[in-house]
């Protein structure tokens, strides 16, 4: 943490130093040197950071605790106007550790106003929340909804390259993505026997050749951009080890989503409508499970899907200032993994949130929450959660 600190810093002195040699070489009016010619490279740290406190209620047992600060920073470099580089690092305190992690980092050339192309890993636009709407202080609430995140079905990220872009149709807009990455790994339960059959999204080097490809194709139909409809796919032809009896084991995945955001005057301000409907199929396959040391083969329908909806309403154009940075957030949201898998669970989720906005990129929020669940690895229940957290943009 010491090192990475120190890097930074000497990273930012030195940008700053070789400026100002540069603008002084630049006023030294003894020199008979050719000037040179102005830089256009760019370099900006943004990023985010969040806080909070957590109670949680676990069929009757309670615990309380203060969850640890989580630090994102994002690195920027603009090359030229048309090659630039960015990159997210995350460090959060979790399980009595700091977890470090690399989001993202890729390399991106504009190749024209409609058309972008970028290299390394990056988030995958499945849908919207894990590209658009994951980070602390732009999510509504302080969780996830269902079906995101660890032992989700819908992939957050990938290595690889994409084409993105946008056309204007002249009123209605049209945006788009295309890629191919190295794809997830399949989960055979050699090492975890619970969560044979689950999709391992995090695959920095590929287990065999075969590539995944997807996209989004993103509308949005009005002048104003106030709402959008979305549609992602994912597939692949082998998510298992080279040679191994997976190796073919293929997988198909789509998502859909919407969007709605406006001001509308008869109700006194903005509302923002959001959703995603995600769906897993997995080839099926023959698994192995060990009862009185015994080992049985089973198989199963691998399918699963995942569902969330989500409505705030923030009175933008109400009289008192203090009325205009509140927020009222509420959001549905279920999960349904493969009857007859290990890992075979039913949940659903009801989330209700007030958030204060400090300013436009800081907000405090207060929620509750709550999820029933048949299933799953801790066996199914009810918890019942209550958190207040803050989160900073920067």
């Amino acid at each position: 943490m010491k090192k990475l600190f120190i890097l930074t810093m000497i990273v930012g002195i030195g940008h700053i130093s070789y400026g100002q040699t540069y603008n002084d070489f630049e006023t030294d009016s003894t020199s008979t040197s050719q000037p040179f010619t102005p830089s256009k490279t760019q370099f900006m740290i943004r990023g985010y950071g969040h806080t909070g406190l957590n109670f949680m209620n676990s069929e009757g047992e309670k615990e309380s605790s203060y969850v640890g600060s989580a630090f994102a920073p994002i690195f920027l470099f603009k090359h030229s106007d048309r090659l630039m580089f960015e990159a997210e690092l995350e460090f959060v305190l979790e399980n009595n550790e700091l977890e470090v992690g690399l989001e993202y980092a890729d390399v991106m050339y504009v190749l024209n106003k409609n058309m972008t192309v970028r290299a390394g890993k990056f988030l995958l636009p499945f849908g919207t929340f894990m590209e658009r709407l994951h980070p602390a202080w732009i999510n509504r609430l302080p969780t996830r909804p269902l079906g995101f995140g660890h032992d989700g079905i819908a992939p957050s990220s990938g290595i690889g390259i994409e084409l993105r872009g946008a056309f204007d149709l002249g009123g209605p807009k049209l945006n788009y993505s295309v890629y191919s990455t190295n794809g997830p790994r399949l989960k055979d339960g050699s090492e975890e026997p619970e969560e044979a059959g689950m999709l391992l999204f995090q695959n920095f080097e590929d287990n065999n050749n075969s590539k995944a490809f997807g996209g989004r194709l993103g509308i949005l139909p009005f002048a104003d951009s106030s709402t959008e409809f979305g549609f992602s796919a994912y597939s692949t032809n082998g998510v298992g080890e080279t040679d191994s009896e997976y190796e073919d084991v293929g997988a198909f995945l789509y998502a859909i989503d919407f969007s709605f955001v406006k001001q509308v005057p008869a109700i006194g301000g903005f509302i923002d409508i959001k959703g995603q409907y995600n769906n897993s199929n997995i080839d099926d396959a023959t698994y192995i499970e060990i009862e009185d040391d015994v080992e049985e083969e089973y198989t199963f329908d691998n399918k699963s899907n995942s569902f969330y909806t989500q409505l705030s309403y923030r009175p933008t154009m109400a009289e008192s200032d203090f009325l205009k940075k509140l927020e009222l957030v509420g959001r549905y949201s279920n999960y349904n993994a493969p009857e007859g898998a290990e890992w075979e669970e039913q949940s659903e989720q009801y989330a209700f949130g007030l958030n204060y906005w400090l300013t436009w990129r800081s907000v405090i929020k207060v929620a509750y929450q709550t999820t029933d669940s048949v299933g799953g690895h801790d066996g199914g229940g009810t918890v019942n959660g209550f958190y207040i957290h803050w989160a900073i943009g920067f």
